[in-house]
């Protein structure tokens, strides 16, 4: 079994990280770990901050990265966003040469950078995230425009300037979430050595 290099990939709300993601998984075979898998439960989904770091069990998740680092396969958690409530199956992802884990938060914390190989900020203007999640969210996921507005200006944008941004300068390499995704993707491609 190859060495498994494993890739942080954050960024603000809507900034194109995903899309990075999935493109490079797609070209590449990684396996792809969302930081979303590790929510603990929300009682009350309408005042559940989902943008704060507590909001996420991060420290199962550096477990699975340890074990997954160590050649040995994991059962990746399911959260349910219907219910807002960690479901009873789970994924059973086996060790790979590449593992992307891609989320707002994951540079904020250093239990995570202590594992990575590669730490990628994924950076777009303000404007444009929030554009893009209005979108997302109200055409998508059937949120009222509102909702959408008043939860951004209430939880996601504090914890971005708290936690998300700051977090920033622990990248190794900066992507541009407006650039042209095949760009992004053969960046990260030669930055990762893949």
């Amino acid at each position: 079994m190859p060495d498994c290099r494993v890739v942080l990939v954050a960024g603000g709300t809507a900034s194109g990280k995903t899309t990075i993601v999935r493109a490079l998984v797609a070209e590449t075979g990684a396996v792809h770990v969302t930081h979303d898998r590790y929510y603990i439960d929300a009682d009350d989904p309408r005042t559940h901050d989902f943008d704060h770091p507590d909001s996420l069990e991060t420290e199962l998740l550096v477990q699975h990265l340890s074990a997954l680092k160590r050649g040995e396969a994991v059962d990746l958690p399911r959260y349910g966003f219907p219910t807002h409530r960690r479901q009873p199956e789970t994924d059973r992802v086996g060790p790979a040469g590449l593992v992307v884990v891609e989320g707002i938060l994951v540079l904020h914390a250093a239990s995570l950078r202590a594992l990575a190989d590669l730490c990628v900020y994924v950076a777009a203007p303000e404007d444009i995230r929030l554009a893009r999640r209005v979108h997302r969210d109200a055409v998508e996921r059937g949120r009222s425009v509102e909702s959408v507005l008043a939860r951004y200006h209430e939880m996601v944008k504090p914890s971005h300037d708290l936690f998300v941004e700051p977090s920033r300068v622990h990248a190794g390499l900066t992507l541009d979430g407006t650039a042209p995704v095949e760009e992004s993707v053969a960046r990260l491609r030669v930055a990762a050595g893949v």
